[in-house]
């Protein structure tokens, strides 16, 4: 593990260990030189490789032919922002153990340990690598959409960022409710190589992985949603038995009237907007009606799904989803006011339908006294065919 550059006489070591400390002497005719060698070792847990919210171990031990000073040690992350390790006790100072705070994903990089001692003078720094395999999505995000509208859901795991050089696995899931059973829409597994490959698992409705997405992307496209398409999806990247989870909630808006069709002169028509689940604190419906006034508004109430508004005119209704004060999606109803002729068959239906009421009623009425006649009737008939037949029994015996 070592050489000699035959003309600088220089001497090289290979694979520095702890054990290659000690004093090196280099005699050359009448000359003698000592060179103290001090070898610093630095050790990560887990080889480096972390999920978002582990706790990284960091050993630095030391050894030379003197003894062991203490150690001053200053921690950087890949930011360069000081890092305070907790210094876990150790019975000699020839060995140091930290622990660090639970890392994100975006700690990974290069961190720098800064290594001094005044006495041997020691002003040292280790470069380590950190990796924290995760999402550049946020833990949970919530998107909204319309009825038949497209919707595109993406993850953007940070493996080529970081150069993670190990395979790991993944899938994604979706569910109506937390409460709900779980389908698996589709799983993949990237190699050491980065490649990855996805499989489709699931059938339960429509749903496409487009061919054209970046590279390290995880994507599913709805071309047409249903109201029923919302809830959680949630992609899951696992390695060596540990997980880390991103959840997008998809909320899903619709509108509708009652009753449904113009609106006829004179009556009136509720319209409603609603939404697959309740919205955050932050977050409301709204009816408004194009070129209205701000009395025609309808706002919905806090953790409502939706809103409703009576209508007795046509015209062009906007219902909008409100967050922060942003519109974040809208869908448009228009009121149409039925033809006049409509307005006369309403109207004529509605004078025949009573006068075909009140004949019903008359005809019940005249029904029901013809059957108590018919049966006043039968009575006295069977009466006067009683008394016959006794008068006629009384004259035989005579």
């Amino acid at each position: 593990r070592s050489e000699i550059n035959p003309n600088s006489k220089h001497l090289k070591l290979f694979d520095l260990r702890l054990s290659d400390a000690g004093i090196y002497t280099c005699e050359y005719d009448s000359h003698t030189v000592s060179i103290s060698l001090h070898v610093f070792e630095l050790t990560i847990s887990l080889d480096g490789h972390f999920l978002p919210n582990e706790v990284p171990e960091l050993t630095l031990m030391q050894n030379s032919s003197h003894h062991q000073p203490n150690l001053i040690i200053t921690l950087f992350n890949s930011k360069n922002n000081r890092v305070i390790p907790k210094l876990l006790q150790s019975k000699t100072p020839q060995k140091y153990i930290m622990k660090l705070k639970q890392l994100e994903a975006a700690d990974s990089g290069m961190w720098m340990c800064h290594v001094r001692s005044d006495s041997p003078l020691i002003n040292q720094n280790i470069s380590f690598d950190v990796k924290v395999l995760g999402f550049q999505n946020p833990d949970f995000e919530r998107k909204y959409a319309t009825v038949d509208s497209t919707v595109v859901l993406s993850w953007h795991p940070n493996f080529q960022k970081i150069k993670w050089k190990k395979g790991f696995t993944g899938q994604l899931n979706w569910k109506q409710q937390e409460s709900a059973i779980a389908h698996e829409l589709l799983d993949f597994n990237v190699t050491a190589g980065e490649k990855q490959h996805e499989t489709k698992k699931s059938s339960h409705f429509q749903f496409e992985i487009p061919g054209s997405k970046p590279k390290s992307t995880i994507e599913v496209k709805l071309p047409k949603v249903h109201f029923n398409h919302s809830g959680q999806y949630q992609c899951q990247l696992a390695y060596n038995r540990r997980y880390v989870r991103s959840k997008i909630e998809l909320v899903v808006m619709k509108v509708s009237a009652n009753p449904v069709g113009p609106l006829p002169r004179g009556a009136k028509m509720t319209l409603i907007c609603q939404v697959s689940s309740p919205l955050p604190s932050n977050a409301h419906l709204c009816w408004e009606r194009v070129n209205g006034t701000q009395m025609d508004n309808k706002k919905s109430k806090q953790h409502e799904v939706k809103v409703e508004v009576n209508v007795s005119a046509a015209g062009l209704w906007n219902c909008h989803l409100i967050e922060d004060n942003e519109r974040k999606i809208s869908l448009n109803y228009a009121v149409e006011e039925a033809p006049v002729w409509i307005s006369y068959v309403v109207i004529g239906a509605s004078i025949g339908g009573s006068v075909l009421v009140f004949g019903l009623a008359c005809l019940c009425i005249i029904s029901s006294i013809s059957w108590q006649q018919r049966r006043q009737r039968a009575k006295r008939m069977a009466r006067a065919r009683q008394y016959l037949l006794e008068n006629k029994t009384c004259q035989c015996q005579q």
